[in-house]
């Protein structure tokens, strides 16, 4: 079927084409014709009238073209369709009427001619050449398939203009309704579709790697779930497709390249806009590789791949692998080292070293930016960095390292000498036991940014800007002294019963968990946090909202600060609280096709993400206004900064990466000059690579959350002596450390010293004098204290009027339903308080803690 609707008639010339000659007239390809487009500003298109059909037979020839129909016998005397010579035989002679004027001004694939100028009356003259040339070879072009002086054109599935090349929108369509391949023959027609763009798109390589492993399959075609992100994914990239430049003979050519522990990339550049992009995956021998080695290939591959560019004219290689600045001078010392140079010997160019956070075109796995959290530390560089500069020449363990620098023991790649500071792997080199260490820990574990992050969390962002031996054990020290988080923070533990993880997304925002943080205290009228998570790249937004809420009002903020960033997902994931099984809330998604799950009663893991989500928020917040608790809504922006930016253990990277593909931008820049050498397994993940892996990943975080689900609890004992950490009950304990707000109040008291051990789960301990309650406990109310513990224990300040609360009247009951059950709550005022301070409390807590109020009318 022709582009027109109409059809063509090819006939099945299959027996006949086996006994031709093949004719081997070359066909021009389609990327050095674009080439030629540089600097034109005018085209016209002419498309040739059945052009294959204003070519004769040759008379002896005709019969073999036969065949027949039910309306009897035919034989062509016109070129027909489906001779395999047809098409050399068309290119030919095409070439040779226009040979005078090929890739002057004129352009020809098969019958598709192009008439290209950079001025008007150029192109009125170049126009008026070519239809003479036709009508001297009595050839026809159809006149509703011409375009003529236009500037912008659509050539050989390219749109081509002044500006550049890119990809032509009817054919990216036909790529976005391509069904998932259902067997080897339909995967490799949607590779061809895409590959045949391959050069606006940055590491098709790695990208389409899933796919392209499916075609070696030596048994059943298995779509698997790498397969279907990557499916997914090269979608997506080609909608977003830049516009390539065209390239200028007369400039310089830049090629970027970079390599990554699954593939290599490279771009040729003109001016800082692109030329072209290539990728390729590494093969398993490949990604053995040194880091040097890799990024080696990736030159070698650019360079051959480029060839027709490069060939006779001075060109420039740019690399963040800063020992390559020296290719063309170090000693040959071993046989791969001779093999590359050979490769590299005809070509006249330069070497360039470009810092790792500026390659990020090349680079298209990206790095996050450095010194993400650095903002105490480095709020003044030239402060940290300048006496560290100046302790390199004086502090004997730093001149220590530079002798052995100096003497060769360090060396490249691992090791380099930046501004008078040493580096290994990129990372600031410090000796254990140097004091910018504390300020280091402090910066990325206390500051509202870190947010009182966990082990692996924290390690992740030091180790992307500091290296000392011993980094490990400082940061799990630092953690375990931290008072803050000794108090707010859980202990964390494996739930009882066998775990079973929900099903993972197959794309972002597909799934999303949802649940309230509520009985907050008032803090600009707002008294709830209404948390969504996506259950794919863990990407949060807290929203805070006003309680009492309803359904509707729920539904307007979803709608608003989810559905118009990220649209409509395919399932809600929830717990049964009122706003989701009410009848509005299922009714407005059914319409809308969203299918809403609902976690089981009486068991929150079912939707554990938010739970999760939800206890960090939680523990945020409490570690920063557990003193100040109305204050909470200023830090919510934080909050949620510090969640999404922060490691993600399951992911292996930041929600913020896997949901936007770039890691999250830098809050202050690095120290000018300090370079940055990638390694094997460090250099991170753009997001053309991120959801190939991402999947992967929480599938590994998944299985390891089951099997740390179904572990027993450990035994813990304790000595006496030891200091531990006490965790009170709500509304109860009061004398010991009031709080006016249960929600954000320390979740842990103490230190409290141990004075007695009784029996084998009890233990009593040395309570503050104002104490009024027993002081043995259960073990499970216990947490060993970690560091410094304190002489005299000063219990924390409690606010003004709050201390020894007591009931003084029940004012009401009413009941509720929590967890798809009834509970009954009583209204309470407290002594010293007026009626508009009573408080709805739980009817079993209240009678647990205050046994002997006598209840005037007890529900």
């Amino acid at each position: 079927k022709k582009a027109d609707g109409t059809w063509r008639m090819c006939i099945d010339y299959r027996a006949l084409n086996e006994k031709i000659v093949k004719d081997k007239f070359p066909i021009p390809l389609i990327d050095d014709l674009l080439d030629e487009l540089y600097g034109a500003v005018y085209f016209s298109k002419l498309d040739l009238r059945s052009g294959y059909h204003q070519i004769r037979m040759k008379a002896e020839d005709i019969h073999k073209t036969a065949f027949r129909t039910h309306e009897g016998h035919y034989e062509y005397l016109v070129m027909p369709f489906g001779l395999t010579n047809a098409p050399a035989t068309f290119q030919y002679l095409m070439n040779d009427i226009f040979k005078p004027y090929l890739r002057k001004f004129i352009l020809v694939f098969f019958d598709d001619i192009l008439v290209y100028s950079t001025t008007w009356i150029e192109h009125l003259s170049h126009l008026k050449v070519t239809f003479q040339v036709l009508l001297d070879n009595t050839l026809y072009a159809k006149y509703s398939k011409c375009l003529f002086a236009v500037q912008q054109v659509q050539y050989l599935g390219h749109i081509i203009s002044s500006t550049g090349v890119s990809m032509d929108p009817e054919k990216i369509s036909a790529v976005q309704q391509w069904p998932i391949p259902k067997s080897v023959k339909n995967l490799r027609g949607f590779l061809g579709l895409t590959g045949y763009y391959r050069k606006f798109i940055q590491n098709y390589g790695s990208i389409a790697a899933p796919l392209t492993s499916l075609l070696k399959q030596d048994k059943s075609f298995k779509w698997t779930t790498e397969a279907n992100i990557s499916f997914q994914k090269l979608k997506d990239v080609l909608i977003t497709g830049p516009v390539l430049a065209l390239p200028n003979f007369s400039e310089t050519f830049v090629i970027e390249s970079d390599a990554s522990n699954l593939g290599m990339g490279a771009i040729l550049m003109q001016s800082g806009r692109p030329i072209a992009f290539i990728s390729k995956a590494f093969s398993e021998r490949q990604k053995l590789l040194s880091t040097y080695e890799k990024e080696m290939e990736a030159i070698l591959f650019a360079v051959h791949k480029w060839k027709s560019y490069l060939t006779g004219r001075r060109f420039i290689i740019r690399t963040d692998q800063q020992s390559l600045r020296y290719l063309l001078k170090q000693q040959v010392h071993t046989p791969a080292q001779q093999k590359w140079l050979i490769k590299l010997l005809g070509y006249d160019f330069i070497v360039e070293y470009k810092q790792g956070r500026h390659n990020q075109a090349a680079d298209s796995l990206s790095r996050h930016p450095t010194f993400g959290s650095l903002s105490a530390l480095s709020a003044i560089q030239s402060e940290w960095y300048s006496d560290l500069q100046q302790q390199y020449q004086t502090d004997p363990q730093f001149l220590t390292l530079l002798q052995q620098w100096n003497d060769g023991l360090l060396s490249p790649p691992r090791y380099f000498l930046q501004g008078g500071v040493l580096y290994y792997k990129g990372k600031v080199l410090l000796y254990l036991g140097h004091p910018l260490i504390l300020g280091i820990l402090q910066t990325y574990h206390d500051s509202p940014i870190a947010g009182h992050s966990g082990y692996h969390k924290m390690l992740h962002s030091i180790k992307q800007n500091f290296y000392w031996a011993g980094m490990r054990k400082d940061i799990k020290e630092y953690i375990k002294g931290c008072d803050t988080c000794q108090r707010c923070k859980y202990i964390t533990g494996p739930p009882a019963g066998l775990l079973q993880p929900l099903p993972i997304p197959d794309r972002i925002w597909a799934s999303v968990s949802m649940d309230f943080i509520d009985a907050l205290p008032p803090s600009r009228l707002m008294t709830t946090i209404f948390v969504v998570v996506d259950r794919l790249s863990k990407y949060a937004h807290f929203l805070p909202i006003k309680h009492p809420y309803t359904t509707s009002s729920v539904a307007q903020v979803f709608i608003e600060h989810i559905v118009r960033l990220h649209g409509l997902p395919q399932n809600i994931v929830s717990d049964c609280d009122a706003v989701f099984i009410s009848t509005f809330w299922q009714e407005l998604f059914k319409l809308q096709g969203v299918q809403l799950n609902l976690s089981s009663s009486y068991h929150p893991q079912s939707d554990g993400q938010t739970e999760v989500v939800n206890r960090c928020l939680e523990t945020y917040l409490r570690c920063f206004c557990f003193l100040q608790q109305s204050h909470w809504l200023k830090w919510i922006p934080w909050a949620e900064y510090c969640y999404n930016t922060t490691y993600h253990t399951s992911l292996g990277i930041t929600p913020y990466e896997a949901n936007y593909g770039i890691p999250p931008p830098s809050l202050l820049s690095y120290v000018p000059g300090t370079a940055r050498v990638p390694e094997v397994g460090a250099t991170l993940r753009s997001r053309d690579q991120v959801l190939q892996e991402l999947k992967l990943q929480l599938q590994r975080a998944q299985n390891r959350m089951t099997q740390q689900a179904n572990k027993h609890r450990k035994h813990h004992e304790f000595a006496v002596g030891d200091w531990v950490f006490l965790k009170l009950q709500p509304y109860r304990q009061g004398s010991i450390v009031p709080r006016h707000n249960h929600k954000l109040s320390a979740r842990y008291y103490g230190p409290y010293q141990i004075i007695q051990r009784i029996g084998k789960v009890a233990y009593k301990l040395q309570l503050p004098a104002n104490s009024k309650i027993h002081p043995t406990f259960h073990i499970s109310q216990l947490k060993r204290s970690q560091g410094h513990h304190p002489v005299f224990h000063c219990p924390m300040p409690a606010p003004a009027g709050l201390a020894d609360k007591r009931p003084l009247a029940i004012l009401g009951r009413r009941m509720i339903k929590r967890n798809n059950s009834a509970l009954t709550q009583v209204l309470v005022q407290w002594e010293g308080g007026t009626v508009d301070d009573a408080v709805w409390v739980d009817y079993p807590e209240f009678i647990s803690a205050f046994p002997t109020f006598d209840l005037e009318e007890r529900p």
